[in-house]
């Protein structure tokens, strides 16, 4: 039953996908249907079949000891106890050393490999631009800025359709790095991968429902993109990438301080609200809670456990993709929720939509081409939506699947 709930539930985000579209007539549905289509293949390759599962528990075990190398720079510089400290000095290195390792993967030309099979994969069957495919095949890997950086050429001549996929992307998948802290908090490694490679193509899919194309792309039908490394050697991509993650590490620190101040704060005035009103469990979880529980409803999540899954939806939201894995790895540890609860919550967290990745977002590619910056600015809330939903339709057939 639960599976058919699922399914359902991807009908009805594809349907209201097409409902709030900008121009419906307009709709091709070639990149739409391939679209949902490679996705559901990769669910069923890698959660259904026996190799697929196996390899990707393989990459899963491979990633997770490798993260645990990290622990070595960790210790010498935080001390033999540096784990007690768990988020500052055992999840904030793991991404500096992700980072780093990922920039070396780069300048060897492994990463570039991968990232050009993917694309020529969309790039055929979803009929997409060749700067769209690179930039969401990216995306699998790297930041939205820094698959933006792909195309660097090509974003000042990008239709408006093409700059909604590019950001529409980037808010529907997340960066290698902090990939990297998730799977160090215990979130299990092989549904991190699985997600990430299956809301690249879902949330191009439902980008294109959003924003149709109606102008011919500069890139229509090729894909001839060069991406050559400017590192001399390994050390020096280490080096580079290292501080690329400690910028990372500063930058997620600085903002959980921030945000979970201000969701302390809010808390302690909607308890003071609701003591008034003779509400007193009145909180930002309860009314997350009562919002996105049909959203986890739909996506598959059983009913007694929809609450807190919408607890984490809200505050992905609201907040970020890394305070949900928080509280999630917390409902982890003290078994809370069931087994298929936090399998679907890890599909459906996914990704940086969130409403302060916006600006973030219209900042790092509109400094790609200024001239563009209105156009990010536009349509940068309803990319971050279709993101948001696309990491719904991932959950959804995780959940048809499981």
């Amino acid at each position: 039953m639960e599976r058919l709930i699922s399914a359902l539930g991807l009908v009805v985000f594809v349907g209201l996908s097409y409902a709030i579209s900008v121009n419906r007539r307009a709709v091709k549905w070639q990149p739409i249907l391939w679209g949902i289509a490679l996705q559901l293949i990769l669910g069923i390759l890698i959660i259904r079949t026996q190799p697929g599962f196996i390899l990707f528990q393989f990459f899963g075990d491979v990633m997770q000891q490798l993260l645990n190398f990290s622990d070595a720079g960790a210790k010498f510089v935080f001390g033999e106890k540096f784990q007690e400290q768990f988020v500052a000095f055992k999840i904030l290195p793991t991404i500096i050393f992700f980072s780093s390792f990922v920039s070396v993967l780069y300048h060897y030309n492994i990463l570039q490999q991968l990232v050009k099979a993917m694309a020529w994969v969309m790039l055929k069957s979803m009929k997409i631009s060749g700067a769209e495919s690179l930039s969401c095949a990216g995306n699998v890997f790297l930041g939205p800025t820094e698959s933006a950086l792909l195309i660097k050429p090509y974003v000042a001549k990008m239709t408006v359709s093409e700059l909604h996929s590019v950001m529409t992307v980037g808010f529907g998948t997340i960066a290698g790095g902090v990939m990297g802290a998730y799977i160090s908090f215990g979130i299990p490694a092989s549904h991190l991968l699985a997600a990430s490679v299956m809301s690249a193509p879902a949330s191009m899919a439902i980008s294109k429902l959003f924003y149709p194309e109606t102008e011919e792309p500069l890139t229509a039908g090729r894909m001839d993109v060069e991406m050559k490394t400017s590192y001399t050697n390994a050390i020096e991509a280490a080096a580079d990438g290292a501080f690329q993650g400690g910028k990372l590490a500063f930058s997620v620190g600085v903002m959980l301080i921030a945000f979970l101040g201000l969701l302390a704060t809010a808390n302690g005035l909607l308890h003071w609200v609701g003591m008034i009103v003779g509400l007193p469990l009145l909180s930002l979880e309860w009314l997350l809670s009562f919002v996105m529980s049909p959203v986890a409803w739909l996506m598959g999540v059983p009913w007694a456990d929809c609450g807190q899954v919408g607890i984490l939806l809200g505050k992905k939201t609201i907040l970020n993709d890394f305070i949900a894995y928080l509280d999630l790895k917390q409902l982890i540890d003290s078994k809370a929720i069931s087994e298929r609860a936090i399998a679907i919550a890890t599909y459906a967290i996914c990704g940086f939509a969130n409403i302060g990745s916006i600006g973030i977002t219209i900042g790092g590619i509109g400094a790609l081409a200024p001239e563009r910056q209105k156009d990010l600015a536009r349509w940068g809330v309803r990319a971050m939506i279709a993101g948001a939903i696309a990491n719904f339709m991932t959950a959804s057939i995780a959940g048809m699947l499981l």
